[in-house]
């Protein structure tokens, strides 16, 4: 092993770095294929020579169609999962695209502190073709993890490394969280409102949290704290936040609340103290989904992004591999409803 690899296990990634060329075509010429020309095929196996790579079942692309499976990683608890509907909407997408490509999902949990030495010997263990990692939170080890996989990965959200991890680079796809967040709160500007909270996620999961947060902060760089009020992302912890605002700030007109599943708690707090909506106090949401925004009274304004395409995305990425990880940002836009 040379000193490119930095005491970690050569990788695909590294064969096709210092080979000048892509993935794919490492791939090709590990199992023999007839598309790569002569002068390819001894340029890549001489860098495996060099770098001392050893591919392994689990290594193979998913072109070889090996074991058929793709695992889908979630750091959340299970009951939760199932509970909320981005979440179901988003495997959604992506069991629809592996069926596409004759691929099956295999859902694996990250649940408790011993998980995460499961999850890393299933999936290092040839069981299967690639992995998508979502729900993920800073210190985790996922990140650090899918460096030493020989297997394709790719990230629902950005990545974030815990300490010591490395810096090497994942595909991702994550919607525009900073953008949608500044049209839902420049839409309640141009409302006329005027004492504007937020009910913001919680910030050590993904970073879509304080992606929205920011969001909310270029429109209103002097909002006070007092006027930001953290949640878990479920229905009851956007009430409880709600509750929290109207005590501190009773006078708020208008909020935006970073999930739709948030927002619907939110509303059924400003029902209970009385609170018109919207013409007491305005409630935009994000993520737009119709099981949720379709069905509260009022019908919910939020900022739409399309959760399984999303996930169609991060399944396709698998299989369709650029010689350098992609980030694909999924655009949002203001949906207007009822409630602002």
């Amino acid at each position: 092993m040379t000193p490119h690899t930095h005491g970690r296990r050569p990788t695909l990634e590294d064969v096709a770095r210092r080979s000048g060329v892509s993935r794919s075509t490492v791939s090709r010429v590990i199992n023999d294929e007839p598309r790569v020309s002569a002068e390819v095929v001894e340029q890549v196996r001489r860098v495996i020579a060099e770098l001392g790579y050893v591919p392994n079942q689990a290594a193979r692309q998913l072109v070889t169609r090996r074991t058929g499976a793709v695992a889908v990683v979630a750091s959340q608890p299970q009951n939760r999962l199932f509970l909320d509907p981005f979440f179901d909407c988003l495997l959604r997408g992506v069991r629809r695209e592996l069926a596409e490509h004759g691929a099956q999902a295999v859902l694996l949990f990250l649940d408790e502190p011993d998980d995460h030495t499961r999850v890393a010997d299933y999936l290092g263990g040839g069981h299967v073709d690639g992995a998508v990692l979502f729900s993920l939170r800073p210190g985790d080890r996922l990140h650090e993890m899918a460096d030493r996989l020989d297997i394709p990965v790719v990230f629902g959200g950005r990545p974030l490394p815990g300490d010591g991890d490395t810096v090497r680079p994942h595909a991702y796809v994550d919607g525009d969280n900073r953008g949608g967040a500044r049209q839902a709160v420049q839409h309640l500007v141009s409302l006329g409102r005027t004492r504007i909270a937020t009910v913001t996620g919680p910030h050590d999961q993904e970073d879509s949290a304080a992606e929205r947060l920011a969001g909310y902060r270029d429109v209103l760089p002097d909002a006070p704290p007092e006027l930001t009020e953290r949640a878990d992302y479920t229905e009851q912890g956007g009430a409880d936040a709600m509750a929290a605002l109207l005590d501190r700030n009773p006078g708020l007109d208008a909020v935006f609340v970073a999930s739709d599943l948030m927002a619907a708690g939110a509303l059924r707090t400003l029902r209970e103290r009385g609170r018109r909506v919207p013409e007491d106090v305005a409630v935009v949401g994000f993520d737009d989904l119709t099981e949720i925004s379709e069905a509260t009274d009022p019908r919910l304004t939020t900022v739409h992004q399309d959760v399984e395409r999303m996930g169609r995305l991060m399944a396709r990425l698998l299989f369709d591999r650029p010689a350098q990880p992609p980030s694909v940002i999924v655009p949002t836009r203001l949906v207007v409803r009822a409630s602002a």
